[in-house]
């Protein structure tokens, strides 16, 4: 990783890595809410406050600052799951057939 610093590049890491892991969180939650509802807002939850602990708790620049983006990508996913509920039932997303839905 001290190559990372020597030839100046930490920030475009950080660019970078934040790009995927928001990248990963998309498809994490139409999956979410397709196979277990808006009922899976918790796991979102306690990864957002695990995440944000351990960026509190690492010194590295680079891993705390991945560990925030984490932590605020969780935390946006809360809202996500609940707005996806509703781009389902606007029919822009399949609804789970197997999952009966609540009213």
């Amino acid at each position: 990783m001290e190559w990372l610093t020597e030839y100046n590049l930490t920030g475009l890491a950080i660019g970078i890595a934040t790009f995927l892991i928001i990248g990963l969180f998309h498809p994490l939650v139409i999956k979410g809410e397709y196979h277990f509802g808006v009922g899976c807002w918790w796991v979102f939850l306690v990864m957002g406050i695990a995440a944000a602990i351990g960026s509190i708790a690492v010194h590295d620049i680079l891993w705390s600052t991945l560990l925030a983006v984490w932590s605020a990508s969780s935390f946006w996913s809360i809202g996500e799951l609940f707005a996806q509920r509703k781009r389902v039932a606007k029919g822009w997303f399949p609804a789970n057939p197997k999952r009966r839905r609540k009213s």
